[in-house]
């Protein structure tokens, strides 16, 4: 029965292992997309700080964030291309 036990434990502390690493993982990963949204989220408004007052303002929804967010300075700019071209 003590052998069982000792077994059962061990198992489980590999399995907490195993599974950590993962969620390790996985909460750097989303870390990283939220400071990158942030930092998205600021490089869309100092746009439409500076540039809103020439008639250009880029929306600030989950979509361009994220777009802004990911590609950093060109994804600005590429909605910067889409609104000036399909608006």
């Amino acid at each position: 029965m003590e052998l069982k036990l000792v077994f059962l434990i061990g198992l489980g502390l590999l399995g907490l292992f195993l599974m950590g690493g993962v969620l390790f993982k996985v909460f750097k990963f989303s870390l990283q997309l939220i400071l990158h949204v942030l930092l998205g989220g600021v490089l869309l408004l100092l746009f439409n700080i500076f540039l809103g007052q020439l008639g250009l303002r880029i929306a600030v929804n989950p979509v361009t964030l994220l777009t802004a967010g990911l590609l950093q300075v060109p994804g600005v700019l590429l909605l910067i291309l889409l609104h000036y071209f399909f608006i």
